[in-house]
């Protein structure tokens, strides 16, 4: 099977089947104003993230009725050190772009303290060797990827937030830690990312995201977790723009990089208000430009249990709720959304 590559040609993009891969020094480009890259993480059954399928996929983008630039996933590495290659390998053949949530943690707990892979260690160079490989597994896959680490470091339900690491060292270290990963793996087709949740938990003057970021030199876009009520149990219903309007004034001043809503999304069955309007208010705004430096998004696909009692499960889900499906489908049926990568 051919892989595939995109190319750049004006304001036109054309998709074209091609025998070769990309070569690594080609990377990633950002859309031109007022287009937006269109991704998702698909959803899978664990709740662990790293177990979405080709089938999750294709059953969100035929029910948005577009195709994605990138597809989001983790890799935990309480199931393995290595590089997500299976994975990966599958997304690229659908035509997208693999965007690597690297979790270095013993578990898929959360709000609680690391064990294993504490900031220390990895500063310390307990894990070179591993990072090492991982970083010569991603350059041999030669196609560009989007990565993270230290997602939504300032929320303290990671590991690697500072209430966890020292509220006065907690932020220098992930810095650090954060340079360290970066510098270890050492792969030219990543783009790198800085990925913040909207407010800062706890919200005090030692957490804030800015405190976390680690230098211009080792990230390459920033990215941004806005959600409104996750749970029917929730007692608040969070507006999307009025989320963005306060963050990304900050990430602007913080540095001069693209922004993506890497994740953003709502229950269907929380009583103070409704997934699809809330969705068509957010997507609205994104498309109108209301923040020039935000280029791209992608919702947050997921279902999960809560308690024995499936109907207080929480459910993100397009495919399940038909008035939030066509609301995607009216505002991704344009030309600003960009479903194919652009290579350079």
């Amino acid at each position: 099977m051919n892989k595939l590559c995109y190319i750049s040609v004006g304001l036109g993009l054309f998709l074209m089947a091609c025998s070769q891969q990309i070569a690594q020094t080609q990377s990633l480009k950002i859309p031109e104003t007022g287009s937006y890259y269109h991704g998702v993480y698909p959803g899978g059954k664990t709740g662990e993230e790293d177990d979405i399928s080709l089938g999750d996929l294709q059953s969100y983008e035929t029910t948005v009725g577009k195709e994605v630039a990138w597809v989001y996933f983790s890799n935990n590495w309480f199931h393995g050190q290595v590089f997500p290659f299976e994975t990966a390998t599958w997304i690229r053949e659908a035509g997208a772009i693999p965007f690597i949530r690297l979790m270095l943690r013993s578990s898929a707990e959360t709000d609680v303290g690391e064990s294993e892979y504490t900031l220390e260690s990895i500063l310390a160079g307990t894990f070179d060797d591993q990072l090492k490989a991982w970083g010569e597994a991603a350059r041999t896959f030669e196609t560009p990827l989007i990565v993270e680490w230290g997602t939504e470091m300032n929320g303290q339900w990671f590991s690697w937030n500072g209430y966890w690491n020292g509220e006065a060292a907690g932020p220098k270290l992930f810095r650090d830690t954060y340079r360290h990963i970066v510098q270890t793996i050492a792969a030219d087709n990543i783009t790198w990312v800085f990925h913040i949740n909207s407010d800062d938990d706890p919200e005090t003057t030692w957490n804030k995201f800015e405190n976390y970021y680690p230098g211009d030199d080792v990230v390459d876009w920033l990215g941004v977790s806005a959600y409104s009520a996750q749970s029917p149990f929730d007692d608040y219903w969070t507006n999307f723009s009025e989320q963005l309007d306060l963050v990304i004034p900050r990430l602007n001043k913080l540095a001069n990089k693209p922004i993506m809503v890497l994740e953003f999304g709502a229950t269907h069955n929380n009583s103070l208000g409704k997934s699809e309007v809330w969705a068509d208010e957010a997507l609205t705004d994104l498309l109108a430009g209301r923040w020039a430096s935000v280029k791209g998004f992608s919702w947050w696909n997921e279902t999960w249990q809560n308690d024995e009692n499936l109907e207080n499960d929480t459910n993100m889900r397009v495919q399940s709720n038909k008035n939030l499906a066509e609301v995607f489908k009216k505002h991704l049926n344009s030309d600003k959304v960009i479903s194919n990568p652009i290579i350079d």
